[in-house]
């Protein structure tokens, strides 16, 4: 462990101690004594990163996500009637706005039966009701736990976190739902501005990420849940409207990291668009439009992406049994394991190829199937033909859901549930005999992964001015405007400018190689005073970088060129070089990042090699080419 890590780990201790002094003894209360004891610490150090499509702790090391989903703290009730009846709740389970299972089982004995399961990580959902609720919840919603009466909803949330953090779990913020509505239909919760604005939504999470900023075991913020179409609008991928699901999850992304730039920032697709009625155009995009669209954040190596599969579900079926929403389409329980295993690549599991724009760890944030008592036969099937395909991917993973309800008698009241506890705090757990899923959970979690050291990766990145700027770079974000009136987009740091497209605003950025930047100011280049080793693009307007500088960053009028952002290297650069022309077809290296996947699709490209760095652009308004870029000048990196 380096002192780095170990420091991060007893600030992390440090930080827990005073929720877990109101966890453990409330005043004048005993804890109570399940016979658990104390669980050592869990041989991992956070903050976690990525590594292409690997999740990493502090040291390097693998971090497979073995999770489970502990909900509660969404809410339960379904809608209609006394939020305290049961009968108006999910599975008749009322959760009073907190995780599961605090009115039945001491959190010890909570947390020790989550090992036994094998999972090192929860998914934490929470609604941003959570936030703003005052009231206290029942003293009979924490029966078990009366250390925890006379507390908020967030506060009992803070008293979960700092235990689970502190018995070894990772834990993942999940933005569930806007109100405490159970979802997942048309239920005010659609989008993550059902119900609020974008900026109420950033705002929550900010609050939150701020709450936990000292726990690095608190390791991801999982922007929202199955995002959908509501009554009248469907959610898109880039379209710049108040509806556009990549703008907003790229405008939270880059806050919550300028406010920790530890926390994995997590991603879903689309969770449904459409109309599911003959005729009509509907489906389930999930990660599909990664494929030319991705995310770039401040900091590369903390972006997952993931995606959500159930059985009774399918690529363009809702699940819906009968009546309106139900459609022929097929679902996921209806192909064989091959297709399936087709099927979720083609949605989810392609992120992780290597090299790519888009490539990152993919994290099946929820999958589950009803358990003990179920005898549907081709449910049976899907669950043990998906979690192959989880076991032979390598696949980070989060089961729905972890704990549930019991009935006097030992019965599931949500047969779904991994570990159900009755009123008296008797369990019925997956581990427990009598419950089919159990041959194939333990298959999963012990799964042959990879593990130890995972090497440093080069990165490739879009850039994407469709609709608006897109500044990655922490200098230039702490900098007045450096292209005043345009559209403007700039490398995150440590990367550089490699690729351009024509007519769509769009570029490529990479570390692969270097340079490394230098001292001194960064460049905004408009005209051509720093043209120098000759004319490379006779006839046509030029944008050069001064020499021994490289371009990190360019802006757009329109789709003219306006500007290159370039920045000093640390060390001296080679000034010959070629003239890489795009204007009439693209001009891609047949190796190297980034080049198997479309960025622009429709647009012709150049893109420098590997081992290149990108010192002009050259464009010009005649010939009808309304100044968009047709050539770059590269240059060799050493």
């Amino acid at each position: 462990m380096t002192m780095k890590s170990l420091a991060a780990r007893l600030l992390a201790l440090v930080a827990a101690l005073p929720v877990l002094a109101v966890l453990t003894a409330g005043p004048g209360v005993a804890a109570p004594d399940d016979g658990g004891g104390a669980r050592p610490a869990a041989s991992w150090t956070g903050p976690l990163s990525t590594r292409g499509r690997y999740v990493v702790d502090a040291d390097g090391n693998r971090f497979k996500l073995k999770s489970a989903n502990w909900a509660g703290a969404q809410g339960t009730w379904q809608g209609s009637g006394s939020a305290d009846d049961p009968a108006n709740n999910q599975a008749g389970q009322v959760s009073h706005n907190i995780p599961l299972g605090l009115d039945r089982v001491p959190v010890a004995r909570l947390l020790a039966d989550f090992h036994e399961l094998g999972v090192n990580s929860i998914r934490l959902p929470f609604a941003d009701a959570m936030i703003h609720d005052t009231a206290p919840v029942p003293d009979s919603a924490v029966a078990a736990n009366p250390q925890l009466r006379g507390r908020t909803p967030l506060q009992v949330f803070d008293a979960v976190v700092a235990a689970l953090t502190a018995d070894g779990f990772a834990v993942i913020l999940n933005n569930h739902t806007t109100g405490y509505r159970f979802c997942c239909g048309l239920d005010g919760n659609e989008r993550w501005n059902s119900g609020q604005s974008t900026a109420q939504w950033v705002d929550d999470w900010l609050f939150m990420v701020n709450r936990y900023k000292a726990d690095k075991r608190v390791v991801g913020a999982d922007l929202r849940n199955e995002v959908r179409r509501d009554v009248w609008d469907d959610p898109n991928w880039g379209l710049g409207d108040a509806h556009d699901a990549y703008a907003a999850f790229e405008e939270a992304g880059n806050r919550i990291l300028q406010a920790d730039p530890d926390l994995l920032v997590v991603m879903e697709g689309i969770n449904w668009y459409g109309v599911p009625a003959a005729g009509f155009s509907h489906g389930r995009p999930m990660l599909t439009p990664v494929r030319t669209l991705s995310h770039s954040l401040v900091d590369s190596g903390k972006l997952v992406y993931s995606a959500h599969f159930y059985g009774y579900t399918g690529p363009a079926n809702t699940g819906a049994g009968s009546g309106p929403g139900a459609t022929d389409d097929p679902r996921y329980q209806d192909f064989t394991p091959e297709q399936l295993a087709q099927v979720v690549d083609d949605e989810a599991l392609f992120v992780t190829r290597a090299g790519q724009h888009f490539t990152a760890p993919v994290w099946i944030s929820e999958f589950g199937a009803g358990g003990r008592g179920s005898t549907d036969a081709k449910e049976q099937a899907w669950l043990h033909a998906f979690t192959d395909v989880l076991a032979r991917n390598d696949t980070d993973f989060a089961v729905w859901p972890l704990v549930g309800w019991a009935d006097t008698a030992g019965r599931p009241l949500d047969t779904w549930a991994l570990l159900s506890y009755g009123p008296d705090g008797r369990r019925t757990g997956l581990t427990d005999p009598g419950d089919w899923r159990a041959a194939d959970w333990t298959r999963l979690v012990g799964a042959p992964a990879a593990s130890g050291p995972v090497p440093a990766v080069r990165h490739w990145n879009m850039l994407a001015l469709d609709h608006a700027d897109q500044n990655l770079s922490r200098r230039m974000l702490a900098r007045p405007d450096w292209s005043v009136g345009n559209r403007k987009g700039d490398c995150p740091d440590g990367q550089r400018l490699t690729a351009l497209a024509r007519g769509d605003s769009r570029a490529l950025c990479t570390d692969a190689g270097g340079p490394a930047v230098g001292g001194g100011e960064w460049t905004t280049v408009t005209d051509e005073r720093y043209v120098t080793e000759g004319d490379w693009a006779s006839g046509y307007d030029k944008l050069q970088c001064p020499d021994r500088t490289f371009a990190v960053g360019y802006s757009v009028r329109n789709g003219a060129m306006a500007a290159l952002l370039c920045a000093p290297a640390a060390a001296p650069l080679p000034l010959t070089g070629r003239t890489l022309w795009f204007d009439r077809g693209d001009n891609r290296p047949a190796t190297g990042g980034s080049v198997a996947s479309d960025w622009a699709p429709g647009r012709y490209k150049g893109q420098c090699a590997d081992g290149e760095y990108l010192a002009g652009v050259a464009s010009t308004w005649q010939r009808l080419q309304y100044g968009a870029p047709a050539a770059l000048l590269c240059r060799p990196l050493g």
